[in-house]
């Protein structure tokens, strides 16, 4: 899946497990997007 030319308004959102606030998708996550949960380390950290 591929997000060049995707508008940012367009780009996949989740809500993170821990703090419950929404994430949008970014180029690092590009190949791992079904497995991330958490919207930062920190929070990866408190889970």
């Amino acid at each position: 899946m591929s997000m060049r030319g995707v508008k940012k308004a367009d780009l996949p959102v989740k809500t993170c497990v821990v703090c419950g606030r929404p994430f949008v998708w970014r180029k690092k996550w590009e190949k791992v997007w079904d497995e991330v949960k958490y919207c930062s380390d920190r929070c990866r950290g408190k889970k």
